[in-house]
């Protein structure tokens, strides 16, 4: 695939982006950049939001990790589903009764100042880290095939990437992401089926669900040693506690739900979003089976995150695979980023500066626009730091173990508040959960390496029940 090849449909892409808008932009203001004016339809948020957790980082590492890890992943897969069955029926109804903006003002009501800011900056940390993790894996795949070719530094490709985020949400916010994230999945799914489609032809393959289940990687259960970080009830459970924090206690995934008109579109969202997911989980899956064996019949020396871009770029499968690819991978990423960015902008603005409270309706857009540019520059310098720190795991990995720590105070909070009618010393919250990660990493490296216990993914659930249980000595007598 030619750089001029790869020029143009990033032309292309873009344009059409920026033309959604235009159209959706137009008399926005700060009701439609939070929140779409209560007016988007279930349908386009459910498949929307199937691209926005995908992501890049699922797109090029999941495929990557069959090779060592099996289809061990579809065991956490299945837990999503516990996971967004709780979001729909528990958290959903309360952030609608409750009428919320961002859904951390829930710790204000049920703790205090300190609770609500301390939740909101975990948020805030956790997504600008994840959302550096994506963009850093969709940036040095665009450096690989594109910017190295012209002598462009990476530090200006990556600033490239978030402008052109920053320029299609920066008007319509959260309403102008429902519609591209839709346009975005779908460019995505149709990638992995041409993928697939290309590979099966090239390899002779004319059943791909019989290939797979022949196939030593096609593994999913794994109940042999409770001690592996694949332990099969680790990545269930492990599985439903991501679903519920990265999604349900996540401002960036709920504030396309609460956009919807009402609960129960939100919930049929939910449903119906939970059912794609897991399908898309599985045929991410079935590629990666199916990229691993033609690796090695081709004699491709390519592995985790470089597999799949190697494969479809460099490989004998076309100019066809490499544009769908591509597009693919672009879309993927995007549809998480801009997001997060809307996400992170909406959090500080309410949870942080608090605007709303501000009568001034120019003044509150005049801020909400800053905090929107100050969000894009922090981007841009944490992906730069990151080029330095990522290595050799996948980066997925990275991901889901960062957020074991810091999506879990989040967890014990929300579980407190919820599930006990006990007030806290809201001073205390801040330290509680400060220290909570640190005591579960702590844990964690003694079970490892004095008893070769792993955790693994199910590190997020000690995490929450540590802060549960430092919440409940800081309760203030009845």
């Amino acid at each position: 695939m030619q750089p001029l090849h790869i020029i143009l449909l990033i032309v292309a892409y873009f344009s059409v982006l920026i033309l959604i808008s235009y159209i959706t932009g137009k008399s926005a203001n700060n009701k439609t950049f939070f929140k779409a004016d209560n007016s988007s339809p279930w349908y386009l948020v459910a498949f929307g939001m199937v691209g926005a957790s995908l992501s890049g980082v699922t797109f090029i590492s999941v495929p990557g990790w069959v090779e060592s890890q099996s289809m061990s992943y579809m065991q956490m897969v299945l837990g999503y589903i516990v996971g967004y069955a709780v979001i729909g029926l528990i958290l959903l109804p309360l952030y609608y009764r409750l009428n919320l903006t961002s859904i951390y003002s829930y710790l204000q009501d049920r703790f205090g100042d300190y609770s609500y800011k301390t939740g909101a900056s975990f948020f805030l940390l956790s997504r600008t880290i994840g959302a550096a993790f994506r963009l850093f894996l969709v940036a040095n795949v665009l450096q690989l095939l594109l910017f190295d070719e012209y002598g462009i530094p990476f530090w200006v490709t990556v600033t490239i990437t978030i402008l052109l985020i920053w320029l299609y949400t920066f008007k319509g916010g959260i309403k102008t992401i429902v519609w591209t994230d839709t346009l975005q999945t779908l460019f995505m799914l149709t990638a992995v089926g041409v993928c697939i489609y290309t590979i099966s032809n090239e390899m002779q393959i004319s059943n791909i669900f019989t290939y797979v289940a022949d196939s030593e990687l096609s593994k999913t259960f794994f109940f042999e040693d409770v001690k592996t970080g694949d332990y099969f009830w680790k990545r269930f459970l492990a599985g439903a506690f991501v679903a519920i924090v990265m999604t349900g206690l996540d401002q960036d995934m709920m504030q396309k739900n609460l956009t919807c008109k009402n609960l129960k579109d939100a919930q049929k969202n939910m449903f119906w979003f939970t059912i794609v997911l897991v399908i898309v989980n599985f045929f991410f899956l079935a590629l990666g089976v199916l990229l691993t064996d033609y690796a090695q019949k081709n004699g491709i020396d390519a592995h985790k995150d470089q597999l799949f871009p190697i494969i479809a770029t460099k490989g004998t499968l076309g100019l066809a695979t490499a544009i769908f690819f591509l597009l693919g991978l672009i879309a993927a990423a995007y549809s998480s980023a801009d997001s997060a960015l809307t996400s992170l902008t909406t959090s500080f603005s309410i949870d942080i500066l608090e605007i709303d409270k501000k009568k001034n309706e120019v003044d509150q857009e005049k801020i909400r626009k800053k905090i929107h540019i100050l969000f894009s520059f922090i981007l841009i310098g944490t992906i730069l730091v990151f080029k330095y720190f990522i290595a050799d795991q996948s980066v997925i990995a990275k991901i889901f173990t960062f957020a074991n720590y810091t999506y879990g105070p989040l967890l014990g909070l929300y579980a407190f508040g919820l599930f006990t009618k006990l007030k806290v010393i809201d001073r205390a919250v801040p330290f509680i959960c400060i220290a909570s990660p640190f005591i579960t990493f702590l844990i964690n490296y003694v079970c490892l390496h004095y008893f070769s216990f792993d955790f693994g993914f199910a590190l997020l659930i000690l995490n929450g029940l540590i802060t549960f249980m430092g919440l409940s000595l800081f309760k203030l007598k009845q």
